[in-house]
């Protein structure tokens, strides 16, 4: 599996745990032994891991967390870090997010997530969605 490839399927699994609320599994995606950040749409910034597992379990446990879908993964890998920008549809709204992951041993592990609103999902894919994996 090439480093863009496995990059992928670590979003990919994000947004599956986000999807089904699993917590147990958004922990195990999230880095460890880094410093890690997360920005969820009108929230102030969260700087370190405790506040950031904090947000996911609040996220997930709520019956109003809304169900997500991925669109249009863009992935690039520099160096030891990952990146992937991509759209998501909540519900008739859609954001632009940034995900940055570090390799851990072989794992990819994210280390920042940021979602914020867009005005629209770009005209060239309001199409048929694409197949997970697929640019």
């Amino acid at each position: 599996m090439s480093e863009i490839d496995s990059l992928q399927f670590a979003n990919e699994a994000f947004y599956l745990v986000f999807s089904n609320r699993d917590l147990a599994g958004m922990d195990g995606l999230w880095a460890a032994h880094e410093n890690v950040s997360c920005i969820h749409p009108g929230w102030e910034a969260l700087d370190n891991r405790e506040d950031v597992m904090a947000s996911w379990r609040s996220l997930l446990a709520s019956e109003n967390s809304p169900s997500i879908t991925c669109r249009a993964p863009r992935a690039r890998v520099i160096g030891e870090t990952g990146v992937v920008v991509c759209y998501e549809l909540l519900g008739s709204s859609v954001l632009v997010a940034t995900n940055l992951f570090v390799k851990d041993g072989s794992v990819w592990k994210m280390v920042h997530h940021q979602a914020g609103p867009c005005r629209a999902l770009p005209d060239h894919l309001t199409e048929e969605p694409e197949a997970p994996g697929v640019q």
